[in-house]
């Protein structure tokens, strides 16, 4: 630790990503990439941004992709928000929405990134316990808080709360901001952007790293009322005016616009899934309910670090989390038929 830090940054405890490992012939089902690659409109867009307009600042507003988002989602350029990935934009939406007296709640069991924001921004948060079955159950949401922040389909559980729900929350909830974080909603799941209009306290997030390819690009969005988003706004044109490159804003507004490839990647991905968890069941496995892009599994006999580590040597790599309640799931990404197969064979050889 440096005498030169400010102080708050002794105390910090970093998000931890996903292991990005060097390896040859490596099959990686660890950080829920897609195994397709981006559509091929995207590359073409990325090679014709590439020329001297580069020596050029992008367009601060992203305007050409805030306005593809908004006609395919049927809302206003006023409704869109952009930023560098998903994680900027909830790092955003955490400091212009959720610093208030009352705690913000969320799951207890979820995305790892939620306590790390409040502990940078100096939020009271309280987490709500999943369900036995690790399902979210929103009447345990009906209580005073400064805000209500969940993943659809949760994360890393894979477990999907109906849009019906979704509705009672808001319906229930209404002096506070609901932000319904939707990494994974195109695997399984119906967009809650549908009832933005309805509910002026909502606030959707998604990505564009996992359904359309581009975890190598960060681009990320919220839609939700104009107020909200004006408030994004306000902070990121105080943080930095230029989340987005050019060739990002290309690429985004390709792949959003390439909605025949998008579906038939999805498809692939969910039959899979499906294949996935049969397999798995088969090997003794219990395999949470998924809608994402991968499964939550754990063996009734084997510890799951054992079986991750056995992976390892085999050049399969999964993700682990040594945390209360889940300590014994195995995070496996939903990779190519061939991928999955290896991973399946390399199981069955350990169990």
């Amino acid at each position: 630790m440096s005498r030169f830090w400010s102080a708050f940054v002794h105390n910090l405890e970093p998000y931890v990503p996903g292991e990005q490992p060097k390896m040859a012939n490596l099959v990686k089902l660890n950080t829920n990439e897609n195994p397709y690659g981006p559509s091929p409109k995207v590359l073409e867009a990325i090679r014709l941004g590439v020329s001297d307009t580069l020596r050029l600042y992008p367009d601060p507003a992203a305007h050409d992709l805030k306005q593809a988002i908004a006609d395919y989602y049927l809302v206003n350029t006023a409704n869109v928000f952009i930023g560098n990935g998903s994680d900027e934009v909830l790092g955003h939406i955490f400091h212009a929405l959720f610093q208030h007296e009352l705690p913000l709640l969320f799951p207890d069991i979820t995305y790892s990134f939620y306590p790390v924001y409040c502990q940078l921004y100096k939020i009271d948060y309280q987490t709500i316990p999943l369900t036995a079955d690790f399902n979210i159950d929103v009447d345990d949401y009906l209580q005073s808080n400064g805000g209500i922040v969940f993943p659809n389909p949760n994360a890393p559980t894979g477990c999907l709360l109906a849009l019906a729900d979704i509705e009672r929350l808001l319906q229930k909830n209404t002096d506070s901001v609901v932000v319904v974080d939707e990494a994974y909603i195109d695997f399984g799941g119906e967009t809650a952007i549908a009832l933005i209009g309805r509910y002026p306290n909502l606030l959707v997030t998604q990505t564009f790293s996992k359904s359309r390819s581009l975890a190598g690009m960060r681009i990320g969005f919220a839609v939700g009322h104009s107020d909200l988003i004006e408030a994004l706004v306000r902070v990121k044109d105080s943080f930095n005016s230029y989340p987005l490159d050019s060739l990002a804003i290309a690429a985004g507004t390709a792949a959003i616009k390439d909605k025949a490839y998008f579906r038939e990647t999805c498809d692939k991905v969910i039959s899979s899934r499906e294949k996935v968890i049969t397999s798995l069941n088969e090997l003794g496995f219990e395999v949470l309910p998924s809608a994402a892009n991968f499964v939550f599994a754990r063996h009734p006999e084997i510890d799951a670090a054992e079986i991750a580590a056995g992976l390892r040597k085999e050049g399969v790599i999964v993700r682990h989390f040594n945390k209360r309640r889940i300590d014994q799931f195995l995070r496996i990404t939903i990779g190519t038929p061939t991928e999955n197969q290896h991973m399946l064979s390399v199981l069955d050889t350990l169990i």
